[in-house]
């Protein structure tokens, strides 16, 4: 099992407490310590990095995050664009793995980060009043853009990991960053009946590996 860097810091911090209450426990209770254990192994395989195929196929948009598609919306006015958009939500629970990808082969246009609040991700309000990062990207392969990816924390989440910056450029499914612990992941995509929609709420969805929709439209070169 691959584990990311971005999660090693904390892996040293919890093994480090979990080992300390683990002695504790056998000295005092020694049923006790199969609980700081079950912790630790629970921290291993949250900041787990499992490897990806990567569809190949540059006329679909993948899934930024693993989880649950929670909403299919359109957005008369993305912020960012200024464009109507249709946004698909992604939630994350603290079982599902964290790691955030590129959904397409682009260039990052603008990286924004935005502070905020710290509600639960499940909530709507949660995607304008929570802390979040924004990738802007320019698709490659004629796909119609800007196409963006926003990272935004919930109510155990504390801190979002972005490595990629303006002017970087990401292939479809590359690993970009994650968010530590449970929170949302959304993709806004420009509105257009030329966008073939894949999945649908409710659905489970897998960072770099689940098509989210396809283009059937004609070639739209940069």
């Amino acid at each position: 099992m691959l584990i990311t860097r971005d999660g090693w810091k904390e892996i040293v911090v919890l093994t480090a407490g979990c080992a300390a209450a683990t002695a504790a426990a056998a000295v005092w209770f020694w049923p006790l310590a199969v609980i700081p254990l079950l912790i630790c192994g629970w921290g291993l395989w949250f900041f787990r990095d499992p490897p990806r195929a990567i569809p190949d196929d540059p006329n679909m948009l993948l899934a930024p995050a693993d989880g649950k598609v929670v909403a299919v919306e359109r957005v008369e006015q993305n912020e960012w664009t200024g464009a109507p958009s249709l946004r698909i939500d992604i939630f994350l629970s603290i079982f599902d793995a964290h790691i955030n990808r590129s959904p397409c082969a682009g260039a990052v246009q603008q990286v924004i980060r935005k502070a905020g609040r710290y509600l639960n991700a499940m909530r709507p309000e949660a995607a304008s009043r929570n802390c979040a990062n924004t990738l802007v990207l320019h698709p490659g392969n004629g796909l119609p853009g800007p196409v963006v990816v926003r990272q935004i924390v919930g109510a155990i989440a504390r801190r979002i990991v972005c490595h990629a910056r303006p002017g970087d450029t990401l292939e479809a499914g590359q690993r970009f960053g994650m968010i530590k612990f449970g929170s949302r992941t959304e993709l806004y995509v420009p509105i257009s009946d030329d966008w073939q929609m894949l999945v649908r709420s409710g659905q489970k969805v897998r960072a770099g590996s689940t098509p989210l929709v396809r283009w059937n439209g004609s070639t739209v070169r940069p």
